[in-house]
């Protein structure tokens, strides 16, 4: 285990000044790629989806539960699993009360490529409060490229093709036999009675939306993940991303 170097109060002052001048250039690089996220233009869904949840069918403009935004979490759980992936169930575990989001006018959901039943059955043993739907028989896992078979629609992961992704240090992960599931989270916006894809993102992209990790990042130790370095040590270009 790599610990940090010992010194004065003062020495760690000046330190800490140092790198909270930068953790402030950050955050205003931040809000600005924030305020572009926003900006993006956005893509009218016209493909009539039907979920199976609690209540039964559903269309995905009922995902809403009457509000303006809906944040859809891609779990891993295709139907020939007996489990949902444990990276997957370690997120959701830690999402907490979605009273803000819903405040905020958003409705959070899981959805997966299971059968309703065995999401159910996962979901009461986990303890989980949040909506998860089941898109069997329906082509949105392969629309949002979380079930990857080209075979249904051509092979895309994070905005890149297989052809991109082979190309790259790090495409072990995507040179598996088809079909597979990856996660990822999407965001959709509801204009009267219209559904519009606004944002997706993939890999490390939701893993670093949740609480723990973002505590974890404020630690000496981080979160302890393969591709952590300590200070002055490079990241290798193989680990450089998942996302």
């Amino acid at each position: 285990m790599s610990l940090p170097e010992i010194v004065g109060r003062d020495e760690w002052v000046a330190a800490r000044r140092e790198l909270l001048a930068a953790e402030k250039e950050f955050t205003k690089e931040r809000d600005a790629l924030n305020a572009r996220r926003r900006e993006l233009p956005m893509v009218l869904v016209d493909e009539p989806y039907v979920f199976t949840g609690a209540g039964g069918p559903v269309k995905l403009v009922d995902l809403f539960e009457g509000r303006h935004q809906l944040v859809v979490y891609h779990i891993m759980y295709p139907p020939e699993w007996d489990a949902a992936c444990p990276n997957c169930t370690g997120f959701v575990d830690d999402i907490g009360s979605q009273r803000a989001l819903n405040e905020t006018d958003s409705t959070f959901v899981l959805i997966s490529r299971g059968p309703y039943e065995k999401l159910a059955a996962y979901k009461a043993d986990h303890g989980w409060v949040h909506p998860w739907y089941s898109s069997a028989g329906t082509s949105f896992n392969y629309d949002y490229h979380v079930t990857l078979d080209d075979s249904v629609v051509p092979f895309e992961y994070n905005y890149r093709s297989k052809a991109e992704w082979d190309e790259r240090p790090n495409a072990g992960f995507v040179q598996q036999d088809q079909p597979f599931e990856l996660h990822g989270l999407s965001c959709f916006l509801r204009v009267g009675d219209d559904v519009y894809h606004t944002f997706s993102t993939y890999g490390r992209g939701p893993d670093a939306m949740t609480f723990s990790v973002n505590a974890l990042d404020m630690t000496a130790l981080g979160r302890q993940e393969p591709w952590e370095k300590p200070a002055g040590r490079a990241v290798p270009a193989a680990t450089d991303e998942h996302c």
